[in-house]
């Protein structure tokens, strides 16, 4: 597992994942997935509800609440796959 990949875990585990009622993967190119659900987060590539894949910029830059995760998708930079219901749950969660 790449130290990219052992970061983003640490980051999202600071998150409150509770209230998710899904499994989102994130998918950073070049480097590899996080799996998200009610029960916290986990490097991984499992099946899920909603993937999200973006360059590490992007994701670092929704994370740290510099962009807005609609406006990347709406801009390309966001690919979503799966459910957009719970794609767009995700956002209260990383808020």
């Amino acid at each position: 597992m790449s130290d990219v990949i052992d970061t983003i875990v640490a980051e999202l585990a600071k998150k409150d994942t509770s209230g998710y009622a899904g499994t989102a993967k994130f998918v950073i190119k070049g480097e590899g997935a996080v799996m998200m659900d009610g029960n916290g987060v986990r490097a991984g590539d499992d099946e899920a509800d909603v993937t999200l894949t973006a360059d590490l910029e992007v994701f670092r830059a929704i994370f740290e609440g510099d962009m807005n995760p609609t406006m990347a998708f709406m801009t390309g930079k966001l690919k979503i796959d799966g459910s957009m219901g719970k794609a767009m749950a995700l956002a209260s969660v990383l808020s």
